[in-house]
């Protein structure tokens, strides 16, 4: 049976807590995949993973990459320990629907400010402990001064992200166009509200990468081989 995403985050957690204290290792490199809404983040980050894997052959004691997506918001709430009803609330967005804002000023749940400062510190967390491939949640912002950590931006023609959007989520060309729009416009808010930035800028990331020039695996090779390179060193258990 194949693990569920909040396995592999509790596997990943118990093999960093299980590392002896007195013997650091080296720092291991981690990934952040900013996208378009359509462009394959997904389903790239998935390749990635598998591909370094293959590669560094991680070990029964060692921590596998592992990607971190929209199992995101589950695992921070599992990380600090939140009541995992809150996850309706940890949207990629910053308009904050009526019903919860009213829910906040009677304090139901805590604030969305608040949730995006506990993502912030899960993202962070991640990033330390290494072999992480992080996607959204404005990770690329919130990891910009670690330096083993590498930003990817995947981008295609709008066209291109509604066909591709309409044949993974089995929707209409109408139903894909709204749904990539409002993803897309959902996920500049986040990034504007909460870290002040555009996830448009080119200079947040060391590769902007057009998935309909090169395909899902063509560009999960390129993050691949970047990394080797950015990291060098850092693969090999070297600090």
């Amino acid at each position: 049976m194949r693990e569920s995403s909040l396995e592999r985050f509790n596997r990943y957690l118990r093999f960093q807590a299980a590392l002896p204290k007195t013997a650091p290792r080296p720092q291991q490199p981690s990934i952040t995949i900013s996208r378009q809404s359509g462009g394959g983040a997904s389903t790239v980050a998935e390749m990635v993973a598998e591909r370094l894997n293959a590669i560094a052959k991680p070990s029964e004691t060692e921590v596998a990459w592992t990607v971190f997506d929209k199992n995101l918001a589950k695992e921070t709430l599992v990380e600090h320990k939140l009541p995992l009803e809150l996850e309706r609330f940890m949207i990629e967005d910053a308009r904050v629907p009526v019903e919860s804002i009213v829910e906040e000023l009677l304090g139901i749940h805590p604030n969305t400010v608040w949730l995006a400062q506990q993502t912030t510190k899960t993202i962070l967390h991640l990033a330390s402990m290494g072999r992480a491939i992080m996607v959204g949640r404005g990770a690329e912002v919130i990891t910009q001064l670690l330096p083993y950590v590498l930003h990817v931006r995947l981008v295609a023609p709008l066209s291109k992200r509604i066909t591709q959007a309409a044949e993974f989520y089995g929707l209409s060309a109408n139903e894909a166009a709204l749904r990539v729009s409002q993803e897309d416009e959902a996920r500049q808010r986040y990034l504007r509200r909460y870290f002040n930035s555009d996830s448009d800028n080119p200079l947040l990331y060391h590769l902007v990468i057009n998935t309909a020039k090169t395909g899902f695996a063509g560009a999960a090779e390129i993050i691949v081989g970047a990394a080797l390179h950015h990291h060098k060193g850092y693969l090999h258990g070297r600090s």
